[in-house]
């Protein structure tokens, strides 16, 4: 079923008429909106900070307006200067997107104290969910299943575990889990400063810490009328650090029973609030089927394409018909089949989930899905925002052929440049819990090392690196004849070789170049070549044929194939010496800011192997960077506030005797 906006109706007797619509935000869900925007005939106004000059969202839209600078809170997060954007370009409406400005009741205020149409919740609305404390307390009136809180500074073993959480603010900021009060102190402290540091508010509440819950959200839908849509339910379970990784809709498993329970509940909490618009509310389900309310989101949620596909809705186009005075149906259309979303990150799940930035030289997904998207080939990923390359979503007839779409088309895309999630998705989708949707929120708690593990049997890395050599030394079309010939030889050559490097690992390939015809292949029984050409390799392996997709770019060789898809580093053969760093020297993992350093740390310190010694920000995530050993910190370069370089020498650690 095809996106669509069912028929509204307008009593007003003025109603309003948006013409021009700026987006307070950035990527892909500003390219998404203005898609919608387009459609529906309205001029399209983007924002941008300078490394977004060129984004894909500005060139997205009819006219786009700068915000000098480039850390969020001097541009996107900058109100005023959204605004006045705004009413520069002749914008008369203001969608926020998520995330940056979207749940700011004061921003919302003032967009309306301009005299522009605020494409969202009314400020009230936002102001009493804005706080997560408040918000209890306001859907505990309203007879919202709640957890009961607990105070932090008066916790027993008895509370444990505890789930630490910033009263503003979401996205995983801010939270931590507590399994024994000697930690509880630091813990309380590393969340207050992060929440502090994410949303200007350091407050910090605790709540008991539910093991193998699920998370299952409502979608929400409500006009000025007095209508409100539960536009189905959700499950976000699959999250690494507390943000979400795969969603899907309907949450699969759920009785009818508590089904009706959370669409009851989350109309309830939309009424009790007077809300308008889209909104998500989102609750805890513990593993013998309660549900806990968590919180409300006064915004458009990033996994809003599942519901979307599965109801046959256009989410956007409703929340400005919404705005625009107009009356939804008494009930929603009726849902359809099953949709899985999965978010591509530009981050190394082995790695500690360490963002990567730099150039995105290609990112192909099979048209079988949908993808939304803030990059094209040649886009560069910034340090300063979230390292989510795409939204890739399938819908299907049933759960199980949806996620095999969906992992087909992930397994299939062409993705160069950058380090991704793509395989770990591609493995969680096929994972057998995932199949039986035997879902919680510890899953890649309990298997992220097996499914980010490397097969020490599989040959497809040994294959791809004879399909890079194979294809480097394939003659090119375009160079000149001379250029073309001057590989042949009248006897039989030596044995040519190559080195490659992935992931960490060498492979070395030897052959036989032949004047006519393919080379032949040394060290690989049971391959075959059947054609080599620049981009292409075929090759028979074991009586199979497989094709071989080859790019080069830079230093560095792409090989897509059924088998998988591999970056390749040729070995030069003489390597270049290296400057070597001093001995227990640590480096930035990546470009960032140091947000943090452990308290009383100083040139002279003792330290422990393991002990957090500098906490960076990078990509909207917080990483720590740890002593290496035990001994003593003789050097600290890192001060609280630095922006720092990738690789750039943060402190040095002597270790022990």
């Amino acid at each position: 079923m095809s996106p669509h906006t069912p028929p509204l109706t307008t009593p007003h007797t003025h109603p309003t008429h948006l013409t021009s619509l700026l987006v307070a935000n950035r990527g892909e869900i500003a390219v998404r909106v203005f898609r919608t925007a387009r459609a529906l005939g309205l001029d399209t106004v983007a924002v941008h900070s300078d490394p977004d000059a060129d984004a894909l969202h500005v060139r997205a839209a009819d006219a786009a307006v700068r915000l000098p600078g480039a850390a969020p809170a001097d541009t996107y997060l900058r109100g005023d200067l959204v605004i006045a954007a705004a009413l520069a370009a002749g914008a008369d409406a203001v969608h926020p997107g998520y995330g940056f400005l979207s749940e700011n009741a004061g921003f919302a205020r003032a967009v309306r104290a301009a005299g522009l149409i605020w494409v969202g919740p009314p400020p009230e609305a936002m102001e009493a969910m804005a706080s997560k404390t408040r918000a209890k307390e306001l859907m505990r009136a309203a007879g919202v299943p709640l957890l009961d809180p607990v105070d932090p500074h008066a916790a027993t073993t008895a509370d444990l575990p505890l789930l630490l959480k910033a009263a503003a603010g979401g996205g995983g900021r801010g939270m931590r889990v507590v399994r024994d009060l000697d930690s509880l102190k630091e813990s309380l402290e590393a969340a207050s400063a992060e929440a502090l540091s994410a949303f200007g508010d350091g407050e910090v509440f605790a709540e008991p810490y539910v093991e193998r819950g699920r998370h299952v959200e409502v979608q929400v839908l409500a006009d000025s009328h007095g209508t409100v849509w539960a536009l189905g339910t959700r499950d976000c379970s699959l999250q690494r650090r507390h943000q979400k990784v795969i969603e899907e809709a309907p949450a699969p498993g759920l009785p009818e029973a508590l089904r009706t329970t959370l669409h009851e509940a989350a109309v309830a909490a939309a009424r009790a609030v007077s809300y308008e618009g889209a909104g998500t509310v989102e609750f805890l389900v513990t593993a013998d089927g309660r549900p806990y309310f968590l919180e409300m989101n006064t915004r458009l949620q990033v996994e809003h394409p599942v519901t979307e596909a599965v109801f046959g809705l256009d989410l956007v186009a409703l929340q400005l018909r919404i705005a625009e005075g107009a009356a939804l149906p008494l009930d929603p259309p009726a849902p359809a089949g099953h949709a899985v979303e999965a978010r591509l990150y530009a981050e190394d799940p082995a790695a500690d989930w360490r963002p990567q930035t730099g150039v995105l030289h290609t990112l192909d997904v099979p048209s079988t899905v949908r993808v939304d998207t803030g990059f094209t080939d040649g886009d560069t990923v910034s340090v300063h925002y979230d390292p989510m390359l795409a939204k890739v979503v399938a819908h299907a007839p049933t759960r199980a052929e949806a996620v095999r779409a969906l992992a087909h088309a992930l397994a299939g895309a062409r993705i160069h440049g950058l380090i991704t999630n793509r395989e770990l998705l591609v493995r969680s989708l096929r994972h057998p819990e995932f199949a039986a949707a035997r879902l919680d929120t510890g899953f890649y708690e309990r298997h992220l090392p097996a499914l980010t593990e490397a097969d020490p049997d599989d040959r497809a890395p040994v294959l791809s690196a004879l399909a890079a050599a194979l294809a480097d030394s394939a003659p090119d079309p375009d160079a000149p004849l001379a250029t073309r010939l001057g590989g042949w030889r009248n006897l039989r050559s030596q044995p040519q070789s190559r080195r490659y490097t992935a992931a960490g690992t060498e492979y070395a390939v030897r052959y036989h170049p032949e004047r006519s015809g393919p080379p032949d292949l040394l060290d690989h029984p049971g391959v075959r070549v059947l054609s080599a050409a620049r981009h292409a390799v075929t090759l028979e392996v074991d009586g199979v044929r497989r094709l071989f997709h080859v790019k080069q770019k830079s230093n560095t060789t792409y090989v897509d194939s059924v088998l998988g898809s591999h970056a390749l580093a040729p070995v030069p053969r003489f390597e270049d010496p290296q400057d070597r760093t001093e001995p227990g020297s640590l480096l930035a993992p990546m470009p960032g800011t140091v947000v943090r350093v452990a308290e009383g740390l100083a040139p002279g310190s003792p330290v422990t192997a393991g002990q957090p010694l500098l906490w960076l920000e990078a990509m909207k995530m917080e990483h720590r960077i740890l002593a290496p050993a035990s001994g003593t910190l003789t050097a600290l370069h890192a001060v609280t506030g630095q922006q720092v370089e990738f690789g750039a020498l943060l402190a040095v650690v002597q270790e022990e005797a």
